[in-house]
């Protein structure tokens, strides 16, 4: 019988990699600690730890430097980038950006903030539930 060797699927991530998804995960360590994420520096050294990531199409970071951006920044360029960037991620299937691109969206374009908060609701988000109920009546 012929013995056959198996070669492994997926070979060893780079060092890269592993310092990307180290970076990610510090940033959203930052950003979900409660006694930390609510504080300028903080938020400033977790958004450049997102950036790559979310150029690089991560759809979680994409999120949160999203977030970060529409809700913290001052500038219309920021916003702009922020929108953007949640547009990605929802786009992606991200139920907390799909909630959030939602809210920018309301003003100048209910109906389509209504079919992304549906679509949130429909993976099981309470929130966009309730934003559905205050905003539409659903």
């Amino acid at each position: 019988m012929k013995s056959r060797s198996k070669q492994l699927a997926s070979p060893m991530p780079s060092s890269a990699e592993r310092s990307g998804r180290f970076t990610l995960k510090v940033a959203l360590w930052l950003l979900d600690n409660s006694r930390l994420g609510d504080k300028p520096q903080v938020k400033h050294l977790a958004g450049r730890l997102l950036k790559r990531p979310a150029r690089e199409g991560v759809v979680v970071a994409q999120s949160r430097l999203g977030q970060m951006l529409c809700r913290d920044c001052g500038s219309a360029r920021d916003r702009r980038i922020g929108h953007d960037l949640l547009r990605q991620a929802a786009r992606a299937g991200d139920c907390r950006a799909q909630v959030e691109y939602a809210r920018a969206c309301r003003a100048s374009a209910p109906e389509q903030a209504r079919s992304w908060l549906e679509l949130a609701a429909g993976k099981g988000s309470q929130e966009a539930r309730r934003l559905l109920r205050q905003w539409f009546g659903h």
